[in-house]
């Protein structure tokens, strides 16, 4: 099974990251969660996105690389929700041995000489204002011709974290479905 460093979203470390995190060690893998704000968890996207100011991109990013330097062996898969997926993607494609990529709901960009053989997997709202479908197009060929095994799930009508069941944007049955898929891509690994 996957040893996974799973990083939250811009709310913190929520109980819906904890529960994710016991639904992958049910399934057998060793699961890390960090917590990137010291203890803080907000309610409103305005609070996450003033705590993810406050602490600015740079530290997050050394953070979450702090968090993964003693687990960073042969074949760590990095996952993450929203922002936490954006730090995953930086992380995993910055790990020449890293053995693949979860993405809950966020990416990030790619610089143009990015380069992996990664599986990479994406579930995100179908639409999503957090991530257009042009930017996820975008996204899905650049990883591509970085070399990704990249696939792209998209869950219609579903809001941007659709599955943490503590916010309004929550779709069980699209979660339900983002689950399966998800621990299918991680048996597989």
């Amino acid at each position: 099974m996957a040893s996974i460093l799973l990083l939250h979203s811009m709310y913190g470390l929520r109980p819906a990251v904890h529960q994710a995190a016991e639904r992958l060690r049910a399934a057998g893998h060793e699961v890390h969660v960090p917590d990137l704000y010291d203890g803080r968890v907000v309610d409103t996207p305005e609070e996450g996105i003033a705590i993810k100011e406050e602490i600015g991109r740079d530290e997050l990013l050394r953070r979450a690389v702090a968090a993964a330097a003693p687990i960073s062996g042969r074949g760590l898969v990095y996952a993450g929700f929203s922002l936490g997926g954006a730090l995953a993607q930086n992380l995993a494609l910055a790990d020449d041995r890293a053995g693949g990529l979860l993405l809950m709901h966020g990416t990030s960009d790619l610089a143009d000489d990015a380069s992996t053989e990664i599986p990479v997997q994406l579930h995100v709202a179908d639409p999503d204002t957090a991530e257009p479908v042009d930017w996820l197009n975008a996204w899905y060929l650049r990883m591509r011709r970085a070399g990704a095994d990249a696939e792209v799930f998209r869950y219609r009508g579903a809001g941007h974290l659709f599955t943490d069941p503590g916010l309004p944007d929550y779709d069980a049955e699209a979660a339900g479905r983002a689950w399966a898929i998800a621990l299918d891509f991680l048996a597989d690994l």
